[in-house]
């Protein structure tokens, strides 16, 4: 063996594995190559922002579009709600009276109404837990209403550098015109930052109590496990949110079928994942299956990249 062939050999060697399987994968240029091949034949548009490899990696495809949210802005409720209970203004323990008026239409979807039509006292854990596990609208609006309007959900992230984002309208106001949804947007990329920056919890934007309960609430979640969770192995641990717009029936065109989360690897390791389907003619199953190939085409990439 010569010497300088020798010392090559021995770097490689050295190299920590992750890197010399980044450097044999050159980039991640190849996870966007598979995602552009996933949406390139689909008649919609579609954001994608993933954060992956310790922060390392960032991949978007129409990050910075404004796309409809639909319910993933539960998600963001919930963090806005937890930062006043972390204030001492309210606790999770603390009950909440609801009566039968205050709960949504039987047009609306909310188990909570469906599991109690006369209302009922619940605590702000347990609506937490409806609106974000189980997408329940009536908890959503009672949620915005215990801190103030959508507008105080808007401004909490805007005051913690989230500015690609708006919410105007809560769920009932949202779903009461078809145009009122797209008043309520965030971009993939905004998405993806908002799911690093509470699961690092650098800034202790939650207390711990505050934080096990949201990423515990978020791995529960009931709707949507033929998105993200699709085709990923069985037993694997997915923080998310989703939400959907339905289609109108005057164009056929479906406006939101959306996920983000947070994808945990065998290793122990995660990547961030925000996908939004819009302006779709396709049909609810391939819109959801779109969804669930780009998130495999993730998963294998990391998985294969740190085997």
């Amino acid at each position: 063996m010569t010497r300088p062939f020798r010392l090559f050999a021995l770097m490689f060697l050295y190299l920590p594995l992750s890197t010399s399987c980044q450097t044999l994968n050159n980039s991640t240029e190849s996870l966007r190559n598979k995602i552009e091949q996933i949406v390139s034949d689909k008649k919609a548009v579609v954001g994608v922002s993933i954060i992956g490899n310790n922060g390392n990696d960032t991949i978007s495809l129409y990050g910075d579009r404004r796309f409809p949210m639909q319910s993933v802005f539960k998600f963001h409720i919930a963090l806005a709600v937890l930062s006043e209970v972390d204030k001492g203004k309210f606790s999770l323990d603390q009950t909440i009276e609801i009566s039968k008026d205050d709960m949504l239409p039987e047009d609306f979807w909310s188990p909570l109404r469906d599991e109690n039509p006369n209302g009922g006292s619940f605590t702000v854990e347990k609506l937490i837990q409806y609106s974000v596990s189980h997408s329940d609208n009536t908890a959503c609006d009672i949620l915005i209403r215990l801190i103030g309007t959508p507008k105080t959900v808007e401004e909490y992230f805007r005051k913690n550098n989230i500015q690609d984002i708006q919410i105007t309208f809560n769920e009932e106001e949202m779903q009461a015109k078809w145009e009122n949804m797209f008043e309520n947007w965030t971009t993939p990329k905004a998405a993806s930052e908002t799911l690093r920056m509470f699961y690092e919890n650098k800034d202790n934007l939650l207390s711990k109590s505050s934080y096990d309960f949201f990423w515990k609430t978020n791995k529960e979640t009931t709707t949507g496990q033929n998105r993200i969770k699709g085709q990923l192995p069985e037993g694997t641990i997915v923080a998310h949110k989703t939400g959907w717009s339905g289609t109108n029936k005057e164009t056929g065109i479906t406006a939101a079928v959306n996920n983000i989360g947070i994808v945990f690897l065998p290793n122990g390791e995660y990547f961030i994942i925000s996908v939004f389907v819009s302006e779709s003619k396709e049909s609810f199953d391939t819109n959801e299956k779109i969804i669930a190939d780009i998130a495999k085409a993730t998963y294998d990439f990391y998985t294969t990249t740190t085997e």
